[in-house]
């Protein structure tokens, strides 16, 4: 299955559907799975993120091995992090600073109680992560169903006539390197021009 998450986030729906034709599967393959979500969880509400000081490991990837780039760059981060006695005050997250339908440039961050003493070097950088108001989204289960997650924001905000920004962040409310894949929470943040 092909992972996408291009800009703007309406394409994705239309690049599902044509390749679910193109594999020729049957009709009721078109159906969309239910998001797995709790009612508590928020879909769609506003919020205000504050810069905040992060560390981060800067790539880029293809969407069929995004998974397996992501843990990468993140045990990057963490092993820094744990050599330089440094704590994370919050979830790690990955800031998506550019998609299209084939991969993405990303930047695996996370955010620090104290700033290090002295540059980090080796690949890590240092830097603050987005001051900008976006839609919060919420996703449950497995890191390959995420794309339902996805559709169902893409639906989202086509039903209420918005139109996403090139700027993505997924923040792990589990460890994504230790969590296993099927037992994500994830939340998503979406920017709206």
């Amino acid at each position: 299955m092909l992972r996408r998450r291009p800009a703007p986030l309406l394409a994705i729906a239309a690049l599902m559907i044509g390749a679910m034709i193109g594999m020729g599967l049957p009709q009721h393959a078109y159906a969309q799975k239910p998001v797995t979500t709790q009612s508590i969880d928020p879909f769609g509400l506003e919020v205000k993120l504050t810069a905040k000081t992060v560390v981060y490991v800067a790539g880029s990837g293809t969407w069929d091995k995004a998974y397996d780039t992501l843990i990468d760059a993140f045990k990057k981060v963490d092993a820094y992090l744990a050599g330089a006695g440094l704590k994370a005050s919050g979830p790690a997250m990955t800031i998506y600073t550019a998609t299209d339908d084939t991969g993405f440039d990303f930047k695996a961050a996370i955010p620090l109680a104290d700033p290090p003493k002295s540059p980090p070097g080796r690949g890590i950088a240092l830097g603050q992560s987005p001051d900008v108001k976006m839609l919060k989204f919420v996703h449950r289960g497995s890191y390959d169903e995420m794309n339902q997650t996805y559709e169902a924001i893409t639906n989202f905000l086509d039903e209420k006539g918005l139109d996403a920004k090139d700027l993505l962040i997924e923040e792990y409310l589990t460890d994504l390197v230790s969590t296993s894949r099927e037992m994500l929470v994830v939340n998503v943040f979406v920017a709206i021009r």
